[in-house]
């Protein structure tokens, strides 16, 4: 039941973004979907295959153990049900930013997440575009998290589902009004603030890292409200990759050359 909430609630929101950005989007695309597509959800049918048929269900796995065994920060204290949803909620989503940025600090870690970071357009798939083993060392993490928390069970299966439908919406190539964009951006991360994240320049990747809330780039100084260039103008993915990149040669990406510029080890130097 798990897997098929998450899977309905996923479809739907691809949908939702598939037609919001062919009917308004904001940006021209410097390839066809068609072309870009094919890698983007290749590798995503490719990840959904070996998650499903090694740990599928993990997660949720985990915080059903976690709960049988009494385990975790909220089964030790006397918060009502209500409080410890939204410690859940909240905690789950800060470890998510902060893995996030380990992806960027960390050389190694760098080298697998810039598989994501590669695509040179901006849209829906881009965030269904990671390499296998960063999937598997973030369920890894969420695993961790779930059993220090002690979180709820169908509580984690909520935050499963935001973050899915949070990925897919904030890299969608989607035209918000200006001052409905600002107001979102006190609470949710949205396209255009997510979307300098992915910008070839170094300080503006190393910048807004939130999935879901905007609170924690905000709180930990790692906010950037526009980019140098504007929205229309700034460039997307890697200055060290310009040439598109098919499936092979992204699951191999993490595996060549050296981790480049864009850690934060390799930014201290750059000032682009």
């Amino acid at each position: 039941m798990e897997s098929l909430v998450r899977l309905s609630v996923f479809l739907g929101v691809c949908a939702v973004m598939i037609l919001w950005e062919f009917r308004r989007p904001r940006r021209l695309l410097p390839r066809p979907r068609r072309q870009r597509w094919v890698t983007n959800l290749g590798l995503t049918f490719l990840n959904m295959v070996l998650v499903r048929i090694t740990v599928g269900g993990a997660v949720y796995a985990t915080a059903v153990f976690a709960a049988e065994q009494g385990m975790g920060l909220l089964h030790w204290s006397t918060l009502p049900p209500w409080a410890a949803v939204v410690v859940t909620l909240l905690g789950l989503d800060f470890a998510i930013y902060l893995q996030h940025v380990m992806f960027h600090a960390v050389p190694a870690l760098w080298r697998l997440h810039r598989v994501h970071h590669a695509d040179l357009g901006f849209d829906a798939t881009t965030g269904l575009r990671f390499h296998p083993i960063e999937i598997f060392l973030s369920l890894g993490f969420k695993m961790a998290v779930v059993v220090l928390l002690g979180a709820a069970p169908w509580a984690v299966v909520a935050f499963e589902v935001i973050l899915n439908a949070s990925s897919v919406f904030n890299h969608g190539n989607v035209a918000i009004p200006e001052s409905i964009d600002h107001g979102l951006r006190w609470a949710i991360v949205t396209p255009d603030m997510h979307r300098i994240h992915h910008s070839t320049r170094v300080v503006e990747t190393n910048s807004n890292f939130g999935f879901s809330l905007s609170w924690w780039d905000r709180l930990c100084g790692t906010y950037r409200a526009q980019p140098a260039l504007g929205q229309l103008r700034m460039e997307i993915g890697l200055s060290d990759y310009r040439t598109p990149l098919n499936l092979g040669q992204l699951l191999l990406l993490p595996f060549q050359g050296d981790a480049g510029r864009y850690t934060f080890a390799g930014a201290r130097s750059v000032n682009v």
